[in-house]
């Protein structure tokens, strides 16, 4: 049996430009949704890889496999807003 987990995604421009410009150039519908899942799905890898996805007691050796410009691109992605 697989489990499902439904999210409203709400994002206003102001507060992620490049995603925002991103999500916008796809129809609304399953190819934006799919571009969302993608968007996150790498995130996730680059921020496994640096070990940034841990809790705070297992970061104590950091992974360094990771390629640094990914990583920062990623972070500055799905970071804070401005």
């Amino acid at each position: 049996m697989s489990k499902t987990l439904r999210i409203n995604f709400e994002l206003d421009q102001a507060d992620n430009p490049p995603l925002y410009d991103e999500l916008l150039r796809f129809t609304k519908g399953a190819k934006r949704a799919n571009r969302l899942r993608t968007l996150a799905y790498a995130g996730l890898i680059i921020q496994t890889q640096a070990g940034l996805a841990k809790a705070p007691d297992e970061q104590a050796t950091p992974r360094t496999t990771a390629d640094p410009t990914h990583e920062a691109a990623t972070l500055e992605l799905f970071g804070p807003s401005l």
